[in-house]
């Protein structure tokens, strides 16, 4: 793994975290999760298995510790590995047409959804629901899946221009 990729992945984590950090908790101690965004932007930037294994290490993590949902660490963790894998398999089975804004912004709502149901799925079985699964699903994930998606159409043209004009070396 080259230096300047380990550095760029970092990058994305480190802005992902703070959005993570500063969204509040809105809804029973959950917040939509801004660092889904600059994960899959990663892996959409750097598509390896090792790269995706670091961020997903890293989001996971950096989620545990900023979580304001009780008892959410072990499920952001597994939520993480668990996505940041399958978007890399969605990415890889629609790399034909994954690398114009449109179909990652799809990729993004996809992976969320994804993501939601996962950390609602994990959070169920290990500590329980401060809600009902439905009711959570439809007032967190959602909006955060709106709310990713729509930051997807700004953010992936904007990041694309800068690694082009920096020659950061890139795989999409």
């Amino acid at each position: 793994m080259k230096t300047k990729t380990l550095v760029s992945l970092s990058l994305l984590i480190g802005i992902g975290a703070a959005l993570h950090f500063i969204v509040p908790g809105f809804f029973l101690g959950m917040k939509p999760d801004m660092m889904l965004l600059m994960m899959f932007l990663a892996i959409v930037l750097y598509p390896e298995k090792r790269n995706v294994f670091i961020v997903a290490l890293a989001a996971g993590a950096i989620s545990a510790m900023t979580t304001t949902f009780p008892g959410g660490q072990i499920p952001n963790i597994i939520d993480k590995f668990v996505t940041a894998f399958l978007f890399y398999l969605l990415f890889i089975g629609f790399k034909k047409f994954s690398t114009s804004v449109i179909s990652v912004c799809i990729l993004t709502a996809l992976g969320t959804i994804i993501s939601g149901a996962i950390f609602l799925g994990s959070a169920y079985y290990i500590v329980s629901l401060p809600g009902p699964f439905v009711v959570l699903f439809g007032a967190v994930v959602l909006p955060a899946v709106l709310l990713n998606t729509v930051a997807m159409v700004f953010i992936y043209p904007i990041v694309k221009g800068i690694v082009q004009k920096t020659k950061i070396p890139v795989h999409a």
